[in-house]
């Protein structure tokens, strides 16, 4: 699905009736393959994400809880602050990672397609040419649309995570 999203969205006008012409034209031109590009960065890319965030939240969580000792719960508030600061830190770990898994979907090739360096086509070869040719910072192209995507999304994600555990009556040690 996130490289139908992806050709969609690139796409020129006309040029999909849909998505299922979309998947149709991918696979008949490219392949079953083709739908799996930038699933080995994208699978890659999760661990450290998902670790720096899940980290980053519980411990700004205890810190603010050592700080305001007689608070049973933190608030909404503290708790959209922490889920924000922590899903910034994981996107800024991983997010070269989802770069290159997005240029990989973006990537339109036949099935006999000969390698051409200056097109790479695998991770590696991408992250060297991103390197190479748009320096570091070129890792981090387009992350400041993501951080307005996704802090918002994991906030309340936590939010609904920790409002649930209360009503459940889990507590955190």
């Amino acid at each position: 699905m996130e490289v139908l999203k992806t050709r969609l969205a690139l796409r020129k006008s006309g040029q999909y009736r849909g998505i299922a012409d979309a998947a149709m034209q991918i696979y008949r031109k490219e392949g079953f393959r083709s739908f799996y590009r930038g699933y080995l960065p994208n699978l890659i890319g999760i661990i450290p994400y998902a670790g720096i965030d899940l980290a980053v939240y519980e411990t700004l969580k205890r810190r603010y809880a050592q700080r305001h000792p007689g608070q049973k719960e933190p608030s909404v508030l503290v708790i959209i602050t922490c889920g924000a600061v922590s899903s910034s830190c994981g996107q800024i770990a991983s997010y070269p990672l989802a770069l290159i898994r997005t240029r990989m979907q973006a990537q339109v090739l036949s099935k006999d397609a000969v390698y051409d360096p200056n097109h790479p086509t695998t991770p590696i070869g991408l992250f060297k040419q991103i390197l190479q040719k748009e320096g570091p910072l070129g890792l981090y192209r387009g992350i400041a649309p993501n951080f307005m995507k996704v802090a918002p999304a994991v906030s309340i994600s936590y939010v609904m995570y920790e409002k649930c555990r209360q009503a459940l009556g889990i507590q955190m040690i």
